[in-house]
Parts: C-alpha cells; structure tokens; sequence
C-alpha cells in the first residue's frame, strides 16, 4: 500500500510542477540567465547521472568495465563520432573488457 502512496504524492507533485511552471509569467522566463540555467542543467544533471552509475557500487567507489566503456564514448565524442558510433563503441569496449577479466 505504501508504494501505492508513494506513486501518488509523485504524480501530485509533477503535477504542481509542471502547474508552478506554467504560471510563471514570461518576462522571468526570458531573462538570459534563466535561459542559460534551463539549457545547462539537464546536460550537468545528465553527466552526474551518467557519472554515478559508473563508478559507484552502492557506497564504494569502483573502476570496472563501464569506466572502459564511458571512455571509449568520450574519445568517439572527440572525434565527433555519430550518437550511434559512440554507444556502439561504449558497448563493445565494455563488453570486450568484461569478457576478458
């Protein structure tokens, strides 16, 4: 029952989220720092993300196969590799590493 609850205080409150959203007037939302902040934040939200599942195992910190991984992304994303290219190599380099420890 209690995951039931938890499910809708969640729904309620994207709810009123997205609500407080909409009622902000639009002269906040053109100012030019806003708009920086709201272009910048889902990417460094994005990287903590990404960097968390990465190299953390509950509480310890760890370098394993998705380190490999996330590298191998990074340097397609040097080379300005396709969106494709990068996760393909991500998913290689991590699988190749795995199969050999």
């Amino acid at each position: 029952m209690s995951v039931w609850i938890a499910i809708g205080v969640t729904a309620l409150g994207c709810y009123l989220v997205k609500l407080l959203g909409l009622s902000v007037p639009a002269g906040v939302l053109e100012r030019p720092v806003l708009r920086r902040l709201t272009a910048l934040l889902p990417v460094a939200l994005l990287a903590a993300l990404t960097a968390q599942q990465t190299f953390a195992d509950q509480t310890a910190l760890v370098l394993d196969a998705r380190a490999a991984g996330l590298a191998a992304a990074a340097l397609a994303l040097v080379v300005r590799a396709p969106f494709l290219v990068v996760v393909a190599a991500a998913v290689l380099v991590t699988a190749g590493v795995r199969a050999l420890a």
